[in-house]
């Protein structure tokens, strides 16, 4: 579990513990930017978690020095004999506008998020593999799956979250790995200085910790984006609509323009099992509207060219 000296992290890794998960709880102890370190939270976590009769030991490896995080996993393994759950769940915030941000704080923000998350992954990929059984817990946000002014660094690093799930699902599915997203929303020290005193009292961290229960459990979907908060849960999608054959030539643009709103139509949307699927659809639809029939959609209500 990383990330979990405190909010989001500890909430997930006390009701893991609780339920007979053996924890490593990771955490560098960095402030909010990333800079600095410390043992501290981690340990304070960990503590608890024995405290209550759990088993937890303490880790403060930098998620984006990939010996380190091996070095933490072979601890793992060494003491417990298995790799079950990964939940990869630290981050930084340096929020700037893209126009004010500079690039070596954006690839600060991308180097803890994403490449974090794959080192850990990385670091388990095999172990999950040859013990044909897996849960990896991929941290995105609503900033990456929607926007948010002024977190370019951010959505982007949260939006490949769900890239990389996408491509670990189909590559993990025949060993048992399942791979999911969570999208959380939560009082952190994240999020304390930009909501109300009201917002961070409905959005308690314990409140999207049962989300990652469920997407830890033996009976755990995969391929989701789970998004939580203040008790609630839903499921974003990346979907694919039924969309237009508009053909070729010199028009071609101004046809989408003129379309755009058939071809944004959700009715029918689609989520294809991978990518290549895509493709494959488009072409079915240039043969299908193309037919020698003469009927430029081929009877489908799609544009011809």
């Amino acid at each position: 579990m990383t990330g979990a000296g405190g909010g989001l992290g500890r909430a997930h890794a006390l009701l893991l513990a609780s339920h007979g998960a053996k924890v490593v709880v990771n955490d560098l102890g960095a402030g909010r930017d990333g800079e600095g370190g410390s043992r501290s939270a981690a340990e304070r976590v960990a503590d608890e978690i024995r405290a209550l009769g759990g088993e937890a030991v303490a880790n403060s490896a930098s998620v984006t020095d990939g010996h380190e995080v091996e070095r933490m996993v072979e601890g793992a393994l060494s003491r417990w004999g298995r790799v079950d759950i990964l939940v990869n769940n630290a981050g930084i915030l340096r929020d700037k506008t893209f126009a004010k941000i500079a690039l070596e704080d954006f690839r600060a923000v991308i180097e803890v998020h994403l490449i974090g998350s794959v080192n850990c992954t990385k670091a388990v990929w095999e172990t999950m593999r040859s013990q044909k059984y897996g849960r990896i817990i991929f941290t995105t946000s609503s900033s990456g799956l929607y926007g948010n002014f002024g977190q370019s660094a951010y959505a982007t690093a949260k939006m490949a979250m769900v890239g990389l799930m996408n491509t670990l699902h189909l590559e993990g599915e025949k060993y048992g790995i399942r791979v999911n997203c969570l999208s959380p929303s939560a009082a952190t020290r994240m999020t304390d200085d930009i909501m109300d005193a009201n917002m961070l009292g409905m959005l308690d961290p314990r409140l999207v910790a049962p989300a990652v229960l469920a997407l830890a459990a033996p009976d755990a979907p995969s391929r989701i984006i789970l998004c939580a908060g203040a008790g609630s849960f839903e499921r974003a999608h990346v979907s694919l609509t039924k969309g237009l054959f508009l053909g070729e030539g010199a028009k071609v643009a101004q046809k989408i323009l003129e379309k755009l709103p058939a071809i944004s139509d959700p009715k029918d949307e689609m989520r294809p099992e991978a990518g290549p699927l895509q493709a494959k659809y488009e072409m079915d639809m240039r043969t299908r509207s193309l037919m020698p029939d003469g009927c430029p959609d081929g009877g489908n209500g799609n544009e011809g060219a």
